[in-house]
């Protein structure tokens, strides 16, 4: 692996983390995700590129363009996890590991929620942690990636 740097996406409305239902997600802003992501990632020497976008096609550009530099990607994509067969096909075309995040417990949620796209072709999976899930998402990760780990 000659990369040290993951691709951190957040899809639709996670840039309203902070105010949008604090009762389910939390008081934490989108800045501090990409902190906590960064930090997580600097302990193990890797790098992380953040996006975020309400718009699903400009994340499957990031997603395709991460092929080039990236070695794995990590994703929170909010409602697109229940609606999106493009956004698998994308993270599955471009072959690399992935760390799917959900800041709430999905499972308790309602029950579209309770599917996603993503999940059968993660290699890790955090659900629930809140705005820290990012750093365990990141450290399983990079375990793989780095063959120490198995997610």
């Amino acid at each position: 692996m000659t990369e040290r740097r993951l691709l951190l996406v957040n899809g639709p409305n996670l840039n309203l983390l902070g105010t949008r239902e604090p009762e389910v997600y939390g008081t934490s802003t989108l800045d501090d995700v990409v902190r906590i992501a960064t930090d997580a990632a600097a302990a193990h020497g890797f790098e992380i590129r953040a996006m975020q976008s309400n718009h699903e096609g400009v994340i499957l550009d990031a997603i395709h363009d991460a092929r080039v530099d990236c070695a794995g990607i990590v994703i929170n994509p909010g409602g697109l996890s229940h609606t999106s067969v493009v956004l698998r096909d994308a993270l599955s075309g471009v072959n690399l590991p992935v760390a799917e995040v959900h800041i709430s417990n999905v499972y308790e949620r309602e029950a579209f929620r309770r599917h996603s796209y993503v999940t059968d072709i993660a290699a890790v999976h955090v659900v629930g942690e809140g705005v820290d899930g990012y750093a365990t998402a990141v450290t399983k990760l990079i375990g793989i990636i780095s063959g120490t780990a198995d997610g």
